[in-house]
Parts: C-alpha cells; structure tokens; sequence
C-alpha cells in the first residue's frame, strides 16, 4: 500500500492535480494518509467527515430523496457526494466513500464491508461498490487502499 500511495503521490505533484475527499464510514482515513506526507498542500485542497445524512445534505448537497430512495450506502449517493466536492473545492480529483464498516448496521440488502465508492476524475464521474471482510478496522484500511489503487490505474491511463 505504501509504494500504491507514494505512485499516487508522485502522479498527482507531477500533472499539478489536486485532490479533496468526503469520507463517511471512513471517517478521515483517507484524508488523514494523504496528508501523512511532507509537501500534502501541493495536492490536497480539503476533507469533508460527513457521516450523518445531514451532514451529506448540508456539507456536499446530496438530495434527501436520493438517501431515502437509495439509503447513504449507495452508488448514488456516493456519486452526489462527489459531485458535491467538485461544486464545493473545485479540484481535479473527488472521492467519496460511504458504507457499512460494521461490526453492527449491515442488512440482508447492505451487508457489512459493503463500500460505494463516488470518483470524479478530471470532468469523468464514476461510481463502484466493494464488499470487504474483516472487522470494522480492516473494512477501513481496505476501503482507503482500494481508493489508492483505483486513483493509480485511473491515472495511468
């Protein structure tokens, strides 16, 4: 993960990109490890925590009927969070995470490790969703590195 982190790093100094993030089950996490390094101003604009429903309405603009259709844990909702960083920080990079990290809240339907991931990458939005394993700690981690290594392949291309 670290040489994951380092290459993305070294892509975004390199193509003067910048970055910011909304994290819910996260919490942090991934803003917390870009900025783990010296000289993170030149790439990383802000962090939204936006864990509640509110504070995804109030903080990115998510539309209430998308979280009472689709719920927080959600393709769509991941996607208006990204959309919402891009209309708040104006950067080359959004990334949103939303899920269920456990070891309490997963469903039949939304199990816990399910993770919807909201991209926007350079003007192009896309959405995934994951299902990890492991305890609450280990659906973190797995969710910042799948973040990191799917930023890498994007910015590859």
């Amino acid at each position: 993960m670290q040489l994951a982190l380092q290459q993305l790093i070294e892509m975004l100094t390199k193509k003067q990109l910048t970055i910011a993030t909304a994290e819910s089950c996260t919490g942090g996490s991934l803003s917390s490890l870009l900025t783990s390094q010296s000289g993170a101003s030149a790439y990383f604009d802000r962090g939204f925590v936006t864990y509640s429903d509110q504070a995804k309405i109030d903080m990115l603009g998510v539309d209430s009927a998308v979280l009472e259709r689709f719920g927080a844990v959600s393709e769509q909702t991941a996607e208006q969070m990204a959309q919402g960083i891009i209309a708040h920080a104006k950067t080359d990079i959004a990334v949103a995470i939303t899920g269920i990290a456990g070891p309490t809240g997963g469903s039949k339907d939304k199990p816990i490790g399910m993770v919807c991931f909201g991209f926007c990458v350079l003007g192009r939005c896309f959405t995934h969703t994951q299902q990890f394993s492991g305890n609450r700690e280990a659906v973190v981690i797995s969710s910042v590195n799948f973040v990191i290594q799917a930023l890498v392949n994007e910015l590859s291309t």
